[in-house]
């Protein structure tokens, strides 16, 4: 009797806290790399959520407030847990996204832009090598293992920003603002050996059309644009493949809570 009645009072001190981990961990779920892709189910998605939360919440029990008494700052403090996994699974989605900005790039070089593609994350106007390089992505993470890293960083967060806190807006905002800058910068260094030799491939073109004036040299010149892009493109896949994965690596270990 007495230990049933003990489970009973701390019974709603673990449903609070219950609510608390799984505003952050769902959140954060909805946006980390391999588990968070609109592809998935949004069963399995809520279902590794939930059995994220039931392992953190043992751990996390003593460090969380208690439940207040009023209504609305219990709803404050989940809104709070929220917004802070939703900002840690946007900075690890933002350099994700990196690769298939590549891809973006890289198609619309090599005259592959005209035919277009819905994607579940950048839109309904996505080239088919923007999605490939976009389905690439989490399997690049999840067979490579660095889907820990981040994971790592939402358990550690509960160390930088404890639970029912806000988060500090001036820092949060920077270290987005930092993360879409270097997100864009990767994608566009990824593209880089294309963007050169369109450059190179567009200048013979103009001193050809100069030349040959009579000649149609859009229709002429696009059958070898797009030839010598696919070969390219396999010659350097592996390697921007391989590029981008090593910079996740280091923006991973670089997470809030690591």
């Amino acid at each position: 009797m007495t230990a049933g009645a003990a489970f009973l009072a701390a019974l709603p001190a673990w449903a609070f806290g219950f609510a608390l981990v799984l505003a952050r961990v769902s959140a954060a779920c909805m946006l980390l790399p391999g588990i968070g892709e609109a592809e998935l189910p949004t069963t399995i998605r809520a279902g590794f959520a939930f059995a994220l939360t039931v392992l953190l919440l043992p751990v996390l029990q003593p460090a969380l407030p208690p439940d207040p008494a009023a209504p609305l700052a219990t709803l404050a403090m989940v809104a709070a847990e929220t917004i802070t996994g939703l900002w840690l699974g946007w900075l690890t989605r933002l350099i994700m996204l990196a690769l298939p900005l590549a891809g973006q790039i890289i198609a619309s070089l090599l005259g592959l832009a005209n035919v277009l593609q819905p994607d579940p994350t950048l839109g309904p106007q996505t080239t088919a090598l923007s999605r490939l390089f976009g389905l690439a992505a989490p399997a690049v993470i999840l067979a490579s293992g660095l889907y820990a890293l981040p994971l790592a960083a939402l358990a550690g967060s509960y160390r930088l920003i404890p639970a029912g806190t806000m988060l500090p807006s001036a820092d949060s905002t920077a270290s987005v603002v930092a993360a879409v800058a270097d997100s864009f910068a990767l994608g566009v260094r990824l593209a880089a050996p294309f963007i050169a030799a369109a450059i190179v491939w567009q200048v013979g073109l103009g001193l050809i059309a100069r030349l040959v004036p009579q000649l149609p040299i859009y229709f002429a010149a696009m059958p070898g644009q797009i030839l010598g892009g696919l070969v390219l493109l396999g010659l350097l896949a592996a390697a921007t493949l391989a590029a981008w994965q090593a910079h996740l690596d280091g923006v991973f270990r670089a997470l809030p809570g690591l």
